[in-house]
């Protein structure tokens, strides 16, 4: 049986009928960049990740670019964010001429530890923001970073690129909590468009403004520029192909979630413990993502489970000789990098980030997963393990 790690052939079948109308509408149209597409999909995101505002732009990268710009972050400045994540949330304040500050994680929400923010916000001299990510779907501790920046008098700025429609410790949406929050429609996204696409969202009307500045060249009106801005405009092909996509979006992540479960459940009736137990805990060794108290709600962008590092890539190629896909998110920390060499971090400076850069493994987890599909999954890397 073949299982890939994404098959985004399967989504679009189900779809195609209206992709297909959606993109000949905008044909129909000339219509390419911005004008009525975009608008609408930025009031529908913004009811749903209940925001006041929301602004398209060219990636998810370009949105935290333009969130930094839009809050005055440049040379000489820091803004504390984690190591273990996607290189754009490091890279785009770097971009900005800032310095990443790097924090390790808490291992069960793979996102930002509170505590370790603290300390670091404490040490930093020019701090003016934290950038907490909500990886693999799962949000991260809002309410204690935001009790944070505000010790801080910083802001904070969301990286939700991997979790639209996720719902916090509080019951609240990710986008609509932060200053402001930025997302990817990367096609491998929960809601992906065609090709690259971002967002934010913010409550703050000023600064929703500049930001639709900022990604026109610092425009407000044709040819008259009040700053300096960048070309980081949304496409009208892109947004109505999300347009497509966003009433599914529910079901989508709610089959993900059934899909979650469904490995809990069998990975534990196999002898696996939920992250972060010690493979010194004993079982099958195996750990599962631990899934969040209600009413925070997980939408599993990745289902991410932990094997010993030292048998991963193993793994990984008994797994590929079964049939099955699987992927690493991701495996060096941002601080390990050589790009980032000259900040001065060394290998053991993050432990928790740098164990599940050695741990982690992303099994499929996509919507369209057939049942039978996720059992031999199951089945293959329980027998692997047990071997």
């Amino acid at each position: 049986m073949r299982v890939p790690v994404l098959d985004l052939r399967a989504q679009y079948a189900e779809i195609r009928d209206d992709v297909r109308a959606a993109v000949d509408r905008v044909f129909e149209s000339q219509g390419f960049i911005l004008g009525p597409e975009v608008d609408a999909l930025e009031r529908e995101l913004a009811a749903y990740c209940e925001s006041r505002f929301a602004v398209g732009c060219s990636s998810g990268s370009d949105a935290l670019l333009l969130a930094l710009q839009a809050l005055g972050v440049g040379p000489g400045d820091e803004v504390i964010c984690p190591s273990f994540t996607f290189f754009a949330t490091a890279g785009s304040i770097a971009r900005c001429g800032a310095t990443p500050v790097f924090v390790d994680i808490d291992p069960e929400s793979y996102a930002l530890d509170p505590a370790a923010t603290r300390a670091a916000a404490a040490r930093c001299r020019r701090l003016r923001a934290i950038l907490p990510v909500h990886l693999y779907g799962r949000a991260a501790d809002l309410a204690a970073l935001e009790a944070v920046a505000r010790e801080a008098g910083v802001p904070l700025v969301e990286d939700g690129a991997q979790a639209i429609g996720a719902r916090d410790a509080e019951g609240r949406r990710i986008g609509g909590r932060g200053r402001v929050a930025c997302f990817s429609f990367y096609p491998s996204k929960n809601l992906g468009g065609a090709g690259e696409g971002g967002l934010l969202t913010t409550d703050d009307a000023e600064l929703a403004a500049h930001l639709v500045r900022l990604r026109v060249h610092g425009s407000s009106r044709r040819y008259v520029h009040e700053e300096l801005g960048m070309n980081a405009r949304l496409d009208a092909l892109q947004a109505a192909v999300l347009r497509v996509k966003l009433p599914h979006l529910e079901r989508w992540n709610a089959a993900r979630r059934r899909h979650a479960e469904a490995y809990d459940a069998a990975f534990a009736r196999a002898g696996a413990l939920p992250a972060p137990a010690p493979f010194a805990a004993g079982g099958l060794p195996l750990r599962t993502p631990a899934p969040p108290p209600a009413p925070a709600l997980h939408v599993y962008h990745q289902y991410v489970v932990r094997v010993p590092g030292e048998r991963r890539d193993a793994l990984r190629k008994d797994l590929e000789a079964r049939g099955v896909g699987t992927d690493v998110y991701y495996p060096l920390g941002l601080h390990e990098q050589r790009c980032f060499a000259p900040l001065g971090y060394a290998s053991g400076d993050l432990p928790e980030t740098e164990r599940a850069a050695r741990e982690v493994l992303a099994l499929p987890v996509y919507p369209e997963l057939r049942d039978e599909q996720r059992e031999w999954v199951v089945a293959s890397l329980v027998s692997l393990l047990d071997a």
